[in-house]
């Protein structure tokens, strides 16, 4: 505020007595000693008690709501100041009361009619206000906030625009918003919220991206603004919380052909990568879903099982576990079966096979069984020394590592190049157990589809309305 304003020592006040003097000051018609008491109020803030300081709100508010006079700076200024400092106070219980307080509405008609530091003082407010409560979120959007926030930010000064961009994030949180946003052409506001402001600010954009980025209209429309570089930057600059919406959001957006490539030459690759070696479990689900997505077009699912081979040369075992888990995927798509053979992915998973982490165990034997379908793949897993380790694994502790183990011998015998160098396999008594139970497993779900089927046509021709 006003320079010529300076602080002293308050240290010892009453504070009590000194509510009681502010309040004295406010009911005198003196405006000047009135803004001068409001300022040093806001001065104040950080040492007065909460309890007091929730006191002072509605006669702030009451001051807000005035009518604008000639006074420079205002009382309306004042006001604002202090509110401003009260919402920056602690874990956000002043901040929520002053937004239920009624100071909203007076913040928005204020905004329009304000200008320069006024009008970033009111803006840091109501960012402060949305930021910390989803209630008053809500009293801002039922009182047209959505259309003051867009048409300010439209004449606003670059020092304000911030601002708005961050309440904008916070309002978007509602659902009721969002489509208002849609209807008024918000969306480029909404990406550059998620390109700037504070970390919280641009992640609360991205997850709304996310939500509308379900649509196929809305994700056409937000990757034609640019929204693929703006979520590929959050993902490599934001914090952890910031890198898992942005990568989220992501893979919404990629989940069209069309967006496949552009998401990779943006740079998303290497950065879901660094995902799926970090600490959160989280990261490494989003890393994959996103990696089983773009590697629909083959010259993603190069890069992708490049970065695949280097994390299982990797000493992480939760990171091992996941990219085996990917390769599992992609050794299921048509063009992906060459492109893992040729990554040098084969001797890393039969490497795995030995690993003493049941997950990790797990997932590369699905992702040799997944393999062992291809001819080409069959004879270099067996180069590779798969079916001795195999046959180890018919004796593993997990019953899915054997019955990958089994499938994938199976498949191997049956190959007439192969069936000499592993004939052995039937005289193995597990390998034979194994057989027998997939068997029954076999003939049990061929029974249960040709009962399924026998009721199916007993129902149809017993409906009396069909007779």
């Amino acid at each position: 505020m006003d320079p010529s304003y300076q602080r002293g020592p308050y240290t010892g006040l009453d504070w009590v007595q000194a509510t009681h003097l502010y309040e004295r000051v406010i009911a005198s018609e003196n405006e000047a000693l009135q803004i001068r008491a409001t300022v040093e109020l806001g001065w104040l803030s950080e040492d007065v008690p909460e309890s007091i300081l929730a006191q002072m709100v509605p006669i702030l508010v009451e001051l807000l709501g005035r009518p604008l006079g000639d006074h420079q700076p205002s009382i309306q200024e004042a006001a604002a100041y202090c509110l401003n400092c009260f919402t920056r106070r602690g874990d956000g219980a002043l901040c929520m009361h002053v937004g239920q307080s009624g100071a909203i509405p007076s913040i928005l008609g204020l905004l329009p009619q304000s200008a320069g530091r006024f009008q970033r003082i009111l803006a840091k407010c109501l960012r402060n206000i949305v930021s910390c409560d989803s209630l008053s979120r809500v009293i801002l959007a039922r009182n047209g906030g959505l259309e003051v926030i867009l048409d300010v930010i439209a004449s606003c000064s670059d020092d304000t625009r911030p601002y708005l961009l961050e309440i904008l994030s916070a309002l978007v949180m509602v659902r009721e918003v969002r489509r208002v946003l849609v209807n008024l052409d918000g969306l480029s506001l909404l990406i550059e919220s998620a390109g700037n402001g504070k970390m919280v600010s641009r992640t609360r954009a991205a997850h709304a991206i996310g939500l509308l980025g379900v649509t196929r209209r809305l994700r056409q429309k937000l990757v034609d603004l640019g929204v693929i570089p703006v979520l590929v930057g959050l993902l490599q600059d934001g914090d952890m919380l910031a890198k898992l919406t942005a990568g989220n959001a992501l893979g919404i957006i990629s989940s069209h052909v069309d967006y496949l490539r552009p998401v990779a030459r943006a740079g998303a690759i290497p950065l879901f990568a660094e995902l799926l070696e970090g600490p959160d479990p989280l990261g490494k689900e989003i890393a994959e879903d996103v990696f089983c997505i773009l590697a629909v077009a083959e010259e993603n699912a190069v890069l992708i099982a490049g970065h695949l081979v280097r994390v299982l040369q990797g000493g992480n075992d939760e990171a091992k576990a996941a990219a085996a888990d990917v390769l599992w995927d992609l050794s299921g798509y048509k063009h992906s079966v060459s492109v893992v053979r040729e990554s040098g992915a084969i001797p890393l998973l039969i490497g795995l096979l030995s690993c003493g982490n049941n997950d990790v165990r797990e997932k590369a034997a699905g992702a040799v069984t997944q393999l062992s379908y291809n001819e080409a793949d069959r004879e270099d897993l067996v180069n590779a020394g798969a079916v001795p380790i195999l046959l180890r694994l018919l004796h593993d502790e997990s019953e899915e590592v054997k019955d990958n183990a089994a499938e994938a011998l199976i498949n191997f015998s049956e190959d007439p190049s192969l069936s000499d160098r592993i004939s052995e396999v039937f005289d193995i008594p597990a390998f034979q157990n194994i057989l027998d139970r997939l068997a029954r497993i076999r003939a049990s779900d061929e029974h249960m589809v040709r009962s399924l089927d026998r009721m199916n046509v007993e129902q149809f021709t017993e409906d009396p309305e069909l007779a």
